[in-house]
């Protein structure tokens, strides 16, 4: 489907029809409110892969009875430092910010705070949890696997998810540090705007059927995979899928979740394991007290240093000079709560048919 232009929203329009469709659908107020301000989180971050654009793929996951709109969230195990939370097969983007409640609240009791989740979903942005942990002056860690779209180094199938993680620094002065990536190439969402836009992907991110590299997005989503951080052995791909194996460890067998290619699909386009090897999905929420290491003075001090050292570098030919991990997304944030966040065609089209479809008006 080829882009037919932006349309601009304002994030009070978004969220008031996200969280309006989630309660169509089921889900108590207090946690659609909840949802829909995850999801407009990455709008607002410029993460136009994992904002309202997913709405229409949770939709149909409720609709279909695949994912819970009242769960039980309850903590199953514990100690002072450490839980293991049941999501009940809520949204992820109910039961996650859940679970960094925990981490955060035994980090600011115990020193650090880990928490690991089974029987969850799609839990939107991964930076979005770490944020909120560095607004509490914490250093904030979140990951989580999910369903199976990557090749690991040289193989030619689906066995592994994105994977993501991030990790949030907070500062002193300056705005927190805020790593927030896949460990893959690049994010499906990322492929899947492309496919929406009726672009090609870049040489490096996918493999075709055949098990060779592809541009195609059509092909990647029908039959292919996508690639490790990395790539190629020769580029460094052996690193983004230990990574990714890494998040799949903590974030599946640690929890007693579901792991590598027994993740459950996030979407009705494609279809579930046929075998199970936990519950749901799992996350990881992890939060650190400076407190517990350092005067947080002194490290947000230091922290300060290092942003200006780092954005004191003499630039590469070409370039402004580096940026901080979380520079674009929090420019994007700005611009975007003051001029409103846009919107591709595609996107808009699959918003106004779950607008049809739930009664909810878009505007």
């Amino acid at each position: 489907m080829a882009e037919t232009g932006p349309s601009v929203f304002s994030e009070v329009e978004l969220h008031t029809f996200c969280s309006d469709v989630f309660t169509m659908l089921g889900v108590p107020e207090e946690d659609a409110l909840t949802a829909a301000s995850v999801l407009v989180l990455s709008d607002l971050r410029g993460i136009d892969s994992h904002g309202v654009a997913r709405l229409p793929a949770y939709v149909q996951m409720l609709q279909a009875g695949r994912i819970n709109p009242r769960p039980n969230v309850r903590t199953i195990r514990e100690t002072p430092s450490t839980a293991t939370v049941d999501g009940d097969n809520g949204l992820g983007l109910v039961v996650g910010p859940q679970a960094n409640r925990v981490a955060m609240e035994k980090a600011e009791q115990a020193g650090s705070g880990w928490v690991t989740v089974r029987n969850s979903n799609h839990y939107g942005i991964a930076g979005g949890y770490v944020m909120e942990a560095a607004e509490r002056g914490l250093i904030g860690w979140s990951m989580t696997n999910t369903t199976r779209m990557v090749a690991p180094l040289f193989g030619a199938e689906r066995m592994l998810g994105t994977n993501p993680i991030a990790v949030a620094f907070p500062a002193g002065e300056e705005p927190p540090v805020v790593i927030d990536m896949a460990t893959t190439a690049a994010a499906f969402g990322k492929v899947e705007m492309a496919r929406r836009k009726g672009e090609q992907i870049p040489p490096g991110w996918a493999l075709g059927g055949d098990g060779l590299g592809t541009t195609d997005p059509v092909e990647m989503m029908a039959s292919g995979a996508l690639l490790p951080l990395g790539s190629t052995r020769e580029l460094g791909g052996h690193k983004g899928y230990a990574l990714a194996a890494m998040v799949d460890l903590l974030c599946g067998p640690l929890a007693g979740a579901n792991w590598g290619p027994f993740t459950p699909a996030f979407t009705l386009q494609y279809a579930d394991p046929t075998r199970s090897v936990g519950e749901g999905l799992g996350h990881l929420f992890g939060a650190l007290q400076v407190e517990a290491f350092l005067d947080r003075d002194e490290f947000g001090r230091q922290v300060d240093d290092w942003i200006r050292t780092m954005r004191g570098t003499r630039p590469a030919p070409g370039t402004s000079g580096p940026l901080i991990p979380g520079d674009p997304e929090r420019l994007a944030e700005a611009d975007r709560r003051q001029n409103g966040i846009p919107l591709i065609g595609p996107v808009v089209q699959e918003l106004e048919e779950v607008a049809r479809q739930t009664g909810v008006s878009l505007r």
